[in-house]
C-alpha cells in the first residue's frame, strides 16, 4: 500500500485536521507516515498545504513529487488548480466546488472547474451544502475527507474510530456532527466520480 496525498485549501478550513485524522489512521494501521505542510501568510485565509505520504514501507521523503501525487484533496477549486503539477497520470481530485474568494483577481469559477475536470478523475461538488444538510457549515472539511476516502486506501471504519478520538474532546455532539459529515460525504463520492 502507498497513497501520497496533497491536502490543499485555505487556513482555518481544516485541511490540516483532514492530515491529522489521517496520520493517526494510518498508525493505527501500522504503516508508515511522512509528512510536511506549508502555511500561507496569515493563519485564516492564506495558501494552506500539506504533503502526505502513506506506505506499507518505509519511506524516504516526506515531500511528493511533482507528477507523483495519487490524489489532491481540496477544500477550495483554485487550490487544487495550484497543485495540478504534482498529480500523477492516474490521480484523482477530490475537491469542494465552492470557491474561497480572498484575493482580488480571483479566476471565473466556471472556467477554474472545467479546467480541473480535464484531467478525467474528478470529484467535485458543493461540500459546504452537504455539511450543512447533514450537521454544521463548519464540518465541510469532513464531508471532503469522506468523499477523498475510497482514493486513500484506509479502511472507513477506522478513519471513524480517528475523527472520534481527534474531536471527543469537544463533546459527543461535535463528535456526531462530524461523523455524519464524514459519512455524507463518502456516499456523495459515489454518485458524482467523474
Amino acid at each position: 500500500m502507498k497513497t501520497d496525498i496533497i491536502l490543499a485549501g485555505v487556513g482555518g478550513q481544516g485541511i490540516l485536521s483532514i492530515a491529522t485524522i489521517l496520520g493517526a489512521t494510518a498508525l493505527k494501521e501500522g504503516l508508515h507516515l511522512k509528512q510536511a505542510e506549508v502555511h500561507g501568510m496569515s493563519q485564516r485565509g492564506g495558501d494552506v498545504q500539506s504533503n502526505l505520504r502513506i506506505s506499507s514501507n518505509p519511506i524516504a521523503s516526506d515531500l511528493i513529487p511533482l507528477g507523483g501525487a495519487d490524489i489532491i484533496v481540496s477544500l477550495e477549486p483554485m487550490e487544487a488548480l495550484r497543485y495540478l503539477p504534482y498529480l500523477s497520470k492516474e490521480g484523482w481530485i477530490v475537491t469542494n466546488t465552492v470557491p474561497f474568494v480572498n484575493i482580488d483577481n480571483y479566476p471565473d469559477t466556471e472556467a477554474l472547474m472545467k479546467r480541473l475536470e480535464q484531467t478525467g478523475r474528478v470529484v467535485a461538488f458543493d461540500m459546504d451544502a452537504t455539511a450543512k444538510e447533514v450537521a454544521t457549515p463548519r464540518s465541510s472539511n469532513m464531508v471532503l475527507l469522506g468523499a477523498a476516502t475510497p482514493f486513500i486506501g484506509l479502511e472507513p471504519s477506522i478513519i471513524e474510530d480517528a475523527i472520534r478520538k481527534t474531536f471527543e474532546s469537544k463533546g459527543e455532539a461535535i463528535v456526531e456532527q462530524n461523523l455524519a459529515a464524514f459519512c455524507a460525504g463518502l456516499a456523495k463520492s459515489e454518485t458524482v466520480k467523474k
